[in-house]
């Protein structure tokens, strides 16, 4: 039988707080919950880390200490923080001039936003290529640079942090900025103290989603950046290549670099969120 725990409230009559046991609804669902995040996330996760320790510590680390891995890493990892910081700061002001202002053209610019998310990624390289490589429309020639891994990263993760902080943004309550304004915060203190702890968990979110996809980005950087070794081969075309080779432990092992890396990140963002929020 189900047993249920209880408290007091100031009226004296029992409330129940916790359930000691699901219902069969519940426990269904949980089950298949489960099953599908474990399907999906848990088994090939496991499967990445077990194949990348069959060689043991000295086969991982001479994996992601190859010179043309640990370049790739090191190209990925740097580009990918670079266009995160970049994101939260513009991905933000974005969300800000969605919400408080109004202008024409603003419904253009909602759907803009959003193309990055519709578009392939191997069609968005071959955008980009078509107007910043050789011969293209804007005469920058920036592919087969480093400079094409930047522009491929913020293409594929402006909308993150947008898209997580304008609803947030839409459900503030402006009395409180008016409050604070008449009784004589600048705007700087009320966006410091007010704004933006409510907004930290929102831009650490996109913070987190757009570190994620730049380090795993591979179709936009195919035609773009040309792939070339020490100078702009990302480590996602590092792991194909291993894996075409026939070196599927020196391919996980990277994948598994970047998997404790990403976790990292986002764990130190998370710490650095709720910092900000208990501040406010």
């Amino acid at each position: 039988m189900s047993e249920a725990v209880t408290t007091t409230g100031r009226t004296g009559a029992p409330r129940p707080l916790l359930s000691s046991s699901l219902t069969t609804t519940s426990s269904i669902g949980l089950g298949i919950t489960m099953l599908w995040f474990s399907l999906l996330v848990l088994i090939p996760l496991t499967a990445v880390m077990i194949t990348a320790a069959e060689g043991g510590w000295g086969g991982f680390w001479q994996a992601v200490t190859n010179p043309q891995s640990f370049a790739a890493i090191r190209i990925t990892l740097t580009a990918a923080a670079v266009v995160t910081a970049a994101n939260v700061v513009t991905g933000t002001a974005i969300a800000w001039v969605l919400v408080r202002d109004e202008f024409r053209g603003k419904a253009l610019l909602e759907l803009v936003i959003d193309i990055p998310f519709a578009l392939p990624t191997i069609v968005a390289g071959l955008v980009l290529l078509s107007l910043y490589g050789d011969g293209g429309v804007l005469g920058l020639s920036i592919n087969n640079t480093q400079g094409s891994i930047y522009l491929a990263f913020l293409f594929v993760t402006l909308p993150f942090v947008v898209r997580m902080v304008q609803p947030v943004l839409e459900e503030l309550d402006g009395e409180v900025e008016e409050a604070a304004a008449s009784l004589g915060a600048s705007r700087a203190t009320i966006f410091r103290r007010i704004v933006l702890p409510s907004l930290a968990p929102a831009i650490a979110a996109g913070a987190a989603l757009s570190f994620a996809r730049a380090v795993g980005e591979y179709g936009s950087l195919v035609l773009l950046s040309g792939n070339l070794p020490m100078r702009s081969e990302v480590a996602s075309v590092r792991i194909l290549s291993a894996i075409e080779n026939d070196n599927p432990a020196a391919a996980t092992s990277i994948a598994a670099l970047l998997l404790v890396i990403s976790l990292l990140v986002i764990l130190v963002i998370d710490v650095i969120q709720r910092r900000v929020a208990a501040r406010g």
